[in-house]
């Protein structure tokens, strides 16, 4: 009997230790904020991206080089370009670092990041490398990056906690991040912005300063998008 009596409350605390263990990971791992937000581009038409993303009309694209110009970005520095997409800033930065310094293109889609290397060097940039990234972490290493650059991305984290950390711990201390996504305003944004776009300005100046990022500024200039820079804390 007491031999019996041993083996349930063995039994019983194997039990509550397995639950215990399963319920922390699923506390680790909670659920996609934005589900099924980035299927389509696991199979992208390349030039029906480029039409999209590259078009005059588009706000980022027509600003495209006072945007690159307002991160500071200088020779030498190393650039991440966070969902890089058909790799029209990723160009840009790869031009201002220059050769000594570095561009990452980071993408969950692979065919993205295999065109954007395929024209890189068609253009003639020696300076880019690609990474084909998960929806939790950016595949960046640590400590490795001066600037981190999200335009019309944040609104595509899937679990933006963990992006964040991620992005947090590739960045140098002191190191920029850059957040640009789409105003999300009752009376001015789209039918298609309020649909598609979870997280308006003020959130995600509340999620990013929780990661750890200091807010240094709130470009008002743009007009769909806003415009918002953080620093990692130097120290």
């Amino acid at each position: 009997m007491k031999q019996l009596k041993a083996l349930q409350a063995s039994a019983l605390l194997l039990a509550w230790c397995v639950a215990a263990i399963v319920h922390s990971s699923a506390a680790a791992q909670p659920s996609s904020v934005a589900p099924g937000i980035n299927s389509y581009y696991q199979n992208p038409d390349w030039q029906q991206w480029v039409n999209t993303f590259e078009r005059p009309g588009r706000e980022v694209y027509d600003r495209r080089h006072a945007i690159v110009d307002a991160t500071g970005v200088r020779p030498g520095m190393v650039v991440a370009d966070i969902g890089a997409g058909t790799g029209l800033f990723t160009r840009l930065f790869a031009q201002k670092v220059g050769d000594a310094g570095k561009v990452y293109a980071v993408d969950i889609s692979r065919p993205f990041v295999e065109n954007i290397m395929r024209t890189g060097r068609e253009q003639g940039y020696t300076n880019i490398e690609g990474i084909v990234n998960s929806d939790r972490d950016t595949g960046l290493p640590p400590a490795s990056i001066d600037l981190a650059f999200l335009v019309d991305t944040y609104h595509h984290f899937e679990y933006p906690a963990r992006m964040l950390a991620s992005i947090f711990q590739s960045l140098k201390p002191g190191g920029t991040l850059v957040v640009i996504d789409f105003r999300r305003d009752p009376e001015r944004s789209s039918r298609w912005v309020m649909g598609h776009v979870r997280a308006g300005k003020d959130v995600v100046i509340g999620e990013v300063s929780q990661a750890g990022f200091q807010l240094l500024d709130d470009k008002p200039w743009l007009q769909t998008n806003f415009y918002l820079v953080f620093a990692k804390p130097g120290i």
